[in-house]
């Protein structure tokens, strides 16, 4: 099963739902707005991809943060309790694919290889 997980009014969470939709891929999509950020995946997500992978600190909610917010983001651990009650920072989508995988972000060609 792939799970998204990510904002619903997100324009490249959009792309990436329809895309799988198109592809003919069930899935499931789990909403940080509304169910929160999964503790004990956020923990494998920072595992398999990394805080810098993980946070998007171009978008506007981390540019909208008080910079001692922003300068105490130093490692993973650091990073956890924002990520968590800030979901907006975490870059979208993620996706748990079903053998196992994580990536983040929708890139087409990407996801074609993982649905072949």
């Amino acid at each position: 099963m792939i799970t998204v997980y990510g904002i619903p009014n997100c324009d490249t969470v959009k792309s990436a739902r329809s895309w799988l939709t198109a592809q003919g891929r069930e899935h499931t999509f789990h909403d940080f707005k509304r169910q929160g950020v999964p503790a004990d995946r956020l923990d494998a997500w920072l595992a398999a991809l990394g805080l810098e992978r993980l946070l998007n600190r171009q978008g506007t909610t981390w540019r909208k943060l008080d910079e001692p917010v922003k300068q105490a983001v130093v490692d993973a651990a650091s990073a956890r309790a924002l990520l968590l009650a800030q979901p907006s920072v975490i870059k979208r989508p993620v996706v748990e694919w079903g053998d196992g995988a994580v990536t983040v972000g929708f890139d087409e060609a990407v996801w074609a290889a993982k649905v072949s």
